[in-house]
């Protein structure tokens, strides 16, 4: 099997793991996390109803003048602090963190302590 096809693999065996055990609820939703090669993309998900409640990416009009020209983690950070403001404009302030089979560093730690810090508890 090709390298990248058997990393691509195990990440959505972990994935499908953490999924096993993390659910979002109306009272404390799932801040789910996907990063792809230039960009990363956080939702905030009511699994009981199947709604998504608050979306931030890369790609937002709000951040991307300012996200350009930055490196990928600092980037991150402001999708963090982006997804945190929404979903505290939606009074939500706990969430489940759902890592999407990632490794908790790098992006996926910039995103996670950005949110925090915006006051977002997890």
């Amino acid at each position: 099997m090709i390298a990248s096809a058997t990393k691509q693999l195990a990440r959505k065996r972990r994935h499908a793991r953490v999924r096993a055990k993390v659910k979002g609820i109306s009272t404390k939703p799932r801040l789910c996390v996907y990063r792809s090669l230039n960009h990363i993309y956080a939702q905030v998900i009511d699994d009981s109803n199947g709604n998504t409640l608050a979306v931030a990416s890369t790609l937002d009009q709000e951040i991307k003048a300012e996200a350009n020209g930055k490196a990928k983690s600092e980037k991150a950070k402001l999708v963090g602090a982006l997804i945190a403001k929404r979903a505290l404009g939606q009074e939500i302030s706990g969430v489940v963190f759902d890592r999407g089979g990632y490794k908790y560093h790098g992006r996926v730690k910039a995103l996670a302590e950005a949110a925090r810090k915006e006051g977002l508890k997890f």
